[in-house]
This record gives structure tokens, C-alpha cells and sequence, in this order.
């Protein structure tokens, strides 16, 4: 197989097994679309350290397993919207993305573009702020940053803001303004002084901390019950589904492999998604910085499917999407059969599709 990735030169495939969790879900199936009819699989990920499950499953080889002579192609993102873009004009087949975009394609398709088919991470994103600003109180004119307008942080940064009283608008305006701006320049603008905050996703969350003295207002963890909410999920276009279903098959086995990883080698996990962040990016996170976020987030495979309508709600109450109905959103059938042959309990889809 060969992997390829459209911003940098691709790893070789290191040499090892998959488990039989793995093989299981590569096992053919009856009846199906034959996965040879696909000679490449493009995904999308972000280089983040809420999208370890991406990171971990190239830079140990598991998707190059599962996938076996499919070439895997890769695209890095910094935000969802542009992943959705790109997954809707049939750029890419699937893609590891925050909630809220997954929803706003879902919507705004009628149902048509695209399905969940696993949780990936779940936490890992806060408001860090300037020193002065103690409270919501002192947000009043202020100037914060999200990673890109109808993100899953600027969703979660809106609605918080209009719970504590604030306007804000998708332009700028408003008690407080919100300058969606790419996670790298929100560093360095926040360093010169000229952000005053920002609703982040892990690394960048502790990059802020760490690097530029900010300190965390708001965790988002404590904004949900039991501070279990979806940061990352794995979405799949739904022509690219129904037509290669076995094909997907080996995605997941690949995606469950990978968090089946991090939870059984923490103590490697920091050095091979460091070494993995490097080799997309070109750089490196410090090893403090690193520490702190892997500390914040935590990977499963559950989306938290019961999370979602509330996050419908924030996303219309953000100004942010349209309208409709997320009934047959997720079709989760293929992982609890992986999930099962595992021995692993299944997880659910909260009326919201197939399970």
C-alpha cells in the first residue's frame, strides 16, 4: 500500500500486526461492494492533539494494515468548515472533525452528505484569556478568537457568551467581538497583545498557557455532564459509504485500533504524536505543553451521540446553521460489530441513527 499526504512526504508503513480487534473488521462481507472497486482512500485530520487517533494511526502503520492495497491519502485542515468544503465538493472521503460541522453539512444536505460512523476525542478545548480578565464580567469589549466561523469551538465560545448576556455576531460585531482566526496566527496575535482570548482546541489550549501566559476562564469540560463532550469525531461522505462499505470497514478497524493504542500506551503516546505532529507540521510541541493537553482530553470511540442535540441548539442559537433535523446522523452498525467481536460494549446512536 502506499500513503500518501498532499502537505508532506509520507512515513513508511512501520512493521507490525494488527490485533484481532483489527482483523475482524477487515473480514469480507457477503453480498457487499467489493473494496477493490476503490484504489484510494482520502482522509482529512487536523495536526492536533484532539486528532491523536489520526495521528497515532499513521505514524504506527494500523490504517496502513486495515487498509492493505488501498493507497490512503491524507489532507490537513485547521478547522472543520474547510474539511467539510472539501469532503462535500468530493475532495476527501472521510474525515476526523468537530461536531458541529458534521451537524451543519448533515442539515443543510437534507441528510445527503455524510454519516458518523465513530467518536474519536472527547474534551480538550477552553477560553484562555489575558491576565485582567477574571470573570465574564471583564469580557465586555473584548476581542477573542476561534479557529474558524461555525467551528465547533466558535459554536461552544457563542453560546457561552449569549448564556452570560453578550451579543455577538457572525461579523465581527457585537459586546464582544470574535475574530475566527487560524490557530497558529491566534498564538502569535494573542503573544503581541492584540487578542484578548480564544475558544481553542488542545494543543493550542496549553500552547497559550505555556507559551504566551494566558490562563484558562472557561474549561468546556465543565459545561457538560460528567465533562463528557465529543471534540472529534469520524465522519464519512455517505456516497463514499454506501458504495464502498467494506472499504470503510478497514477505516474503522484502523481508527479503533488507534485508540485501542492510546489507551494502552500512555506512557509512548507523547513521543509518537509529537513525532507524528512534526513530520505534518514541521514542528514540534514542547514537552510541557504536550503534557498539559494529553491531560484534557480523553479517546473513545463513543461520539456522545446524547450530546448532540444540545449542540444543534447552541450551533442555532449562534447564528451559525440552519435549521433541520440530525435524525440519521450517525450510523454506528459497523463499529459495534467490530466493537462486539471484541468483546467491547456497543455504543449508542441516541435515537439519532443507526446503532
Amino acid at each position: 500500500m502506499t500513503r500518501t499526504n498532499r502537505t508532506f512526504t509520507a512515513l513508511g508503513a512501520l512493521a507490525m500486526g494488527l490485533t484481532a480487534l483489527v482483523l475482524a473488521g477487515c473480514a469480507p462481507a457477503s453480498g457487499s461492494a467489493a473494496e477493490g472497486d476503490a484504489a484510494e482512500l482520502r482522509l482529512g485530520y487536523f495536526a492536533n492533539v484532539t486528532h491523536a487517533p489520526a495521528l497515532v494511526g499513521l505514524s504506527e502503520g494500523l490504517f496502513d494494515e486495515a487498509l492493505g492495497d488501498v493507497d490512503l491519502t491524507t489532507e490537513i485542515f485547521n478547522a472543520g468548515p474547510a474539511a467539510i468544503e472539501a469532503l462535500s465538493a468530493g475532495a476527501i472521503d472521510a474525515a476526523y472533525i468537530g461536531p458541529n460541522p458534521s451537524i451543519n453539512t448533515f442539515i443543510q444536505s437534507g441528510g445527503a452528505s455524510a454519516r458518523i460512523i465513530a467518536g474519536a476525542t472527547s474534551g480538550g478545548a477552553a477560553l484562555v484569556v489575558r491576565d485582567g480578565i477574571d470573570s465574564p464580567a471583564d469580557l465586555e469589549g473584548a476581542n477573542l478568537a476561534s479557529p474558524q466561523l461555525g467551528n465547533t469551538q466558535d459554536v461552544a465560545l457563542r453560546s457561552w457568551l449569549a448564556e452570560e448576556g453578550y451579543e455577538t455576531s457572525v461579523s465581527g460585531g457585537g459586546d464582544v467581538s470574535i475574530s475566527p482566526t487560524e490557530n497558529a496566527q491566534t498564538l502569535t496575535l494573542f503573544q503581541d497583545g492584540q487578542l484578548d482570548g480564544a475558544w481553542l482546541p488542545e494543543p493550542w489550549v496549553s500552547r497559550l498557557v505555556v507559551e504566551a501566559g494566558a490562563h484558562v476562564l472557561v474549561d468546556e469540560a465543565d459545561l457538560w455532564d460528567d465533562g463528557a463532550f465529543p471534540t472529534t469525531v469520524l465522519l464519512v461522505r455517505k456516497d463514499f459509504a454506501d458504495e464502498h462499505p467494506q472499504l470503510v470497514d478497514k477505516l474503522l478497524a484502523g481508527h479503533i485500533a488507534a485508540v485501542r493504542w492510546l489507551d494502552e500506551n500512555e506512557a509512548q503516546a507523547g513521543a509518537v504524536i509529537n513525532a507524528q505532529l512534526d513530520e505534518a507540521t514541521g514542528k514540534r510541541l514542547a514537552d510541557d505543553v504536550l503534557a498539559r493537553a494529553l491531560e484534557n482530553v480523553d479517546f473513545t470511540v463513543d461520539p456522545h451521540a446524547e450530546t448532540f442535540q444540545a449542540l444543534v441548539a447552541d450551533g442555532l442559537a449562534a447564528g451559525t446553521q440552519k435549521k433541520g433535523s440530525i435524525d440519521g446522523l450517525f450510523d454506528l452498525r459497523a463499529l459495534n460489530a467490530q466493537l462486539s467481536d471484541a468483546g467491547d460494549d456497543a455504543v449508542s446512536a441516541a435515537g439519532l441513527g443507526e446503532q
